[in-house]
């Protein structure tokens, strides 16, 4: 009878320690999806983050464009304003320079207004220097702008010279500049108007 008791006791225990094991089993296992629940969330938590950053960094981006475009179209339109101003007042220091010549004109023609009881050769005399005055300040401002008188000491040149007429000459050599009708000018090294000659034609 006490052997029966003891057998029972042992099944009674190993049943008990099974069943214990079983709910130790579940434990850690609701444990285990418990824990990968989390982490998921966490995941889904930073990729979140991560994305409201990307997109953050996306919109700072944008704003630096078009900040930088803006930028640029205002430099942009400024310097076209300010070419255009320079081409339209690019004459302004040449045209200054005039004045004087037409300064010198005006006083001449006021002499001559005011010499009317001089002698005629008294008055040319005026009148004359008064032309060479204004001829002399037409030279003074085309020097302050590069604008030089083309020679003709050195022998004709097409590019330079225009042959209107050719001429006998005993003191020329055939081909050579007998006199100049007109003269020609340049600016820095461009030609603004061919000198008109007439050439020894032999």
């Amino acid at each position: 009878m006490s052997e029966k008791k003891e057998q029972l006791n042992e099944e009674q225990i190993e049943q008990e320690e099974l069943e214990q094991k079983v709910e130790e089993q579940k434990e850690d296992e609701l444990e285990t999806n418990g824990s990968n629940e989390e982490s998921e969330e966490n995941k889904e938590l930073t990729a979140e983050e991560k994305i409201a950053q990307l997109e953050e960094a996306l919109k700072e981006s944008e704003d630096k464009y078009f900040r930088v475009h803006a930028d640029f179209e205002n430099i942009k339109k400024r310097l076209e304003k300010e070419k255009y101003q320079a081409i339209d007042y690019a004459s302004e220091k040449f045209a200054k320079d005039l004045l004087t010549p037409i300064d010198t004109l005006e006083m001449a023609l006021a002499a001559e207004e005011a010499g009317k009881d001089l002698p005629a050769e008294e008055l040319l005399a005026k009148l004359k220097e008064g032309v060479e005055l204004t001829i002399k300040s037409f030279y003074t401002a085309f020097e302050k702008h590069d604008i030089t008188i083309i020679e003709t000491d050195n022998g004709f040149d097409p590019n330079f010279h225009d042959a209107v007429m050719q001429v006998e000459s005993d003191e020329h050599e055939d081909g050579e500049i007998v006199q100049v009708m007109q003269k020609g000018y340049k600016f820095k090294d461009r030609l603004l108007r061919a000198s008109m000659v007439s050439i020894c034609k032999k």
